[in-house]
């Protein structure tokens, strides 16, 4: 008898002879994938792309933009609205018109009769002055010092300009007012404006801004002699144009808007600056809110004209101020 040997083949899959199905990408079978509801992918994975928004996110979006539009440009417009309207329209009825009738400049010209306007706004501009360039000047030697140079109690002095934005300015204008008056700076224009001429958060904007300029830069100039001066003004200050323009931004409208403490320091009628001299536009008993809107718009102006020709450096600023990774 001869011995016949059965050979088998190996088996693949389970049966003899049967090729098993080849997985697919996701790691599932033919049958497993043929047997789920969708017939395609049982698990339906919901894909997320970053950076792209939906429909709905987009429409949620811009109707919050439009409501703080409204609530932070409508106030002003209807101020500008207000000034712009003539006597013959009433002001106070119950569904007044927010598109003047009968446009006139008229209350303009009222406010310009009612008090020196101009003289107030020359007041105003001249403090806005002294304080923009003393904020310009002390605020960056101030950064500059504390950010890229080595000295003894150097972090105990950034952490006491840390520790002056905690007191509102109400808590040491008692004490502004009697250094000013001591100095002899008492119902002076000089008196309003010093204060104000070195804030303890622009020195902060300052001291970020020149903290991200690469050291080796610094360690370079070290090296081919330059001093502390010449690195100020070659290469720190170059580099931060932008919050410059910030501070420049801040330091116009904090002195411009600045009300209480004017009113402290000034006595007399021909040194008032604006926001104070436009309180006489208010009588005793009568009040015309149409000169007093038109003096509020006269305000403004000089901070909108500030902004607009500054705006491209104010955004550069802002971008300099972020922390870089």
């Amino acid at each position: 008898m001869t011995n016949t040997t059965n050979t088998t083949e190996p088996v693949i899959g389970g049966a003899a002879g049967v090729a098993a199905p080849a997985p697919d990408v996701t790691g599932a079978t033919e049958p497993d994938r043929a047997s789920r509801p969708d017939g395609r992918d049982g698990r339906r994975r919901r894909r997320q792309v970053w950076g792209v928004m939906s429909t709905r996110e987009k429409v949620v979006r811009y109707v919050l933009l439009v409501v703080v539009l409204f609530i932070t440009i409508g106030p002003f417009l209807w101020q500008l609205s207000t000034s712009l309207k003539g006597a013959g329209e009433d002001i106070y009825t119950a569904n007044p018109s927010f598109i003047p009738t009968e446009p006139t400049i008229e209350n303009y010209l009222k406010v310009a009769a009612a008090i020196p306007v101009w003289r107030y706004i020359g007041n105003s501009l001249l403090v806005a002055a002294i304080d923009v360039f003393g904020n310009i000047v002390f605020a960056t030697l101030a950064g500059f010092a504390l950010a890229r140079l080595q000295w003894r109690f150097r972090k105990a002095v950034l952490g006491l300009f840390l520790a002056t934005l905690v007191l509102p300015g109400e808590a040491t204008i008692i004490s502004q007012f009697v250094t000013v008056k001591d100095l002899g700076l008492a119902d002076n224009l000089v008196g309003v404006a010093l204060p104000g001429m070195i804030a303890a958060l622009n020195v902060l904007l300052m001291f970020n801004a020149f903290r991200q300029i690469p050291e080796e830069i610094d360690q370079a100039a070290v090296m081919d002699g330059a001093n502390a001066m010449q690195r100020l003004r070659y290469i720190s200050l170059p580099a931060v144009q932008g919050t410059i323009a910030v501070i420049a931004i801040f330091s116009f409208i904090g002195a411009w808007d600045d009300f209480l403490w004017p009113l402290i320091v000034l006595q007399s009628p021909q040194n008032l600056t604006l926001t104070v001299g436009l309180q006489y536009l208010q009588g005793t008993f009568a009040t015309d809110q149409r000169m007093i809107a038109a003096g509020t718009m006269i305000a403004f102006i000089p901070i909108a004209v500030i902004f607009a020709v500054l705006q491209r450096f104010f955004f550069k600023g802002v971008e300099e101020g972020g922390v870089k990774g």
